[in-house]
């Protein structure tokens, strides 16, 4: 949202030896970044393995402090590739996913594909849903409440109900049988202004 510093340099520009066309593709990113009305996230630029420019957004659960997801761009002389990220080493997944993004062109051409890309998922409302038992939260599950994929989830076998109560036993079937979720978090809106909001229904399909 406006007021939000996004972007801002890891390590001075100098030791990362951005070149010049590193330079304006962070500059202008930047810029464009200033107009987006979503909720605030953790942002960098660095440098990859592979000493290419990298650019990161991690979402998270800041009430929980919970990482969620890393997603980001691998920017290199006319090129970019960004995805979901490896939440250590920032590598880019041996196959692209559905978040993935290609692009060519000149640093500015760039960082307006990157900025919509980012602005697009970060815009994505984030759902953390809890399930309880005897008053204990015993599992959560976060997620795309716009498509229901879930990107973490957790469950304390020792607060969660006898097997057969709500799920089957197994890994797999224990989030399939779940019942309704006792309570639903908005972790991240649509509507930067609305986050947590509870009772939300259930997410698309």
């Amino acid at each position: 949202m406006s007021g939000t510093s996004w972007f801002l340099l890891d390590d001075p520009a100098d030791e990362l030896e951005l070149d010049e066309a590193e330079l304006a593709f962070v500059a202008r990113l930047q810029e464009l970044a200033q107009s987006w009305a979503v909720s605030r996230a953790g942002s960098w630029v660095g440098r990859s393995e592979e000493d290419s420019l990298l650019v990161c957004v991690t979402l998270s659960d800041r009430e929980r402090r919970v990482s969620l997801l890393n997603i980001g761009v691998h920017v290199t002389a006319g090129s970019m590739k960004g995805d979901r990220l490896h939440s250590q080493l920032h590598f880019l997944p041996d196959e692209p996913t559905d978040l993935a993004v290609e692009a060519l062109g000149g640093p500015n051409e760039l960082a307006a594909q990157a900025a919509s890309w980012f602005e697009a998922v970060l815009s994505r409302p984030l759902a953390r849903c809890e399930w309880a038992h005897a008053g204990q939260v015993y599992a959560t599950e976060w997620m795309f409440w716009d498509t229901g994929e879930p990107l973490v989830r957790g469950i304390d076998r020792r607060l969660a109900p006898p097997p057969g109560e709500a799920t089957d036993g197994g890994a797999r079937g224990f989030w399939a049988n779940l019942a309704k979720p006792d309570r639903v978090v908005m972790v991240r809106s649509a509507d930067a202004n609305a986050d947590n909001e509870t009772d939300q229904g259930s997410p698309a399909a």
